[in-house]
Order: C-alpha cells, then structure tokens, then sequence
C-alpha cells in the first residue's frame, strides 16, 4: 500500500451521514457517488503518528486502489465488530433493544 496507515478511527453515524449527502449533491452517478463516499470516509479514518495520512477525499483516489480502499474499509468496519467477527446483534450493539417488540411491529402488531 502506497500510504502507511498507523490507526483507523470509526466516525460516528452522523459524520457518515454528512458524508453521504454532501457526495449525493455533488453527482448522481452511484459509481462515482460510492468511491467519493469511500475516499472521504478515509481520508478522515486514516491516521499516522496522531495525524491524518490524507489531506482530503482526492489523496486517497491518487493514492490507493480500489483494493486497497476495500481493504482498509473492511479493516475499518471489522473494528467496531464484536472479538468473533460476527454481524452484531441488535442486542449487542443497544443492550436495551426488545427483539420481542421489534417482532412484533414488523408484523403489524403494537
């Protein structure tokens, strides 16, 4: 990989969100909507010696492949992941989530 990376920081929801939109208005190509987002995502997840390894959403399209992108995203998404690397349960990722009830709505029930 072209770029040394030390440390990968999560961002949280809202950040993603943001992300997200802002890439939304700038092109309606889903393609390029996609490796926009994930640029931008690492350019603010990618981190060496405390600082950001990429300046912007641009350096990491110079810098990396797209192979490259995916691994370190996955590196990214796999770190929020429970130590088994399994798909967090809802349980798991809000204690106080009631599977009961969310049965329920789903089936029309209150």
């Amino acid at each position: 990989m072209s770029a040394a990376v030390e440390e990968l920081r999560p961002l949280t929801a809202g950040r993603l969100l943001t992300i997200r939109r802002e890439v939304r208005s700038q092109t309606e190509d889903e393609l390029e909507q996609a490796l926009l987002c994930n640029a931008w995502v690492l350019a603010e997840s990618c981190f060496r010696d405390g600082q950001p390894v990429f300046s912007d959403g641009g350096d990491v399209l110079g810098a990396l492949t797209c192979r490259e992108m995916e691994t370190l995203l996955s590196a990214l998404a796999a770190d929020v992941l429970p130590a088994a690397q399994e798909a967090p349960s809802p349980a798991w990722v809000n204690p106080n989530f009631d599977a009961g009830r969310f049965a329920r709505l789903r089936e029309g029930e209150r």
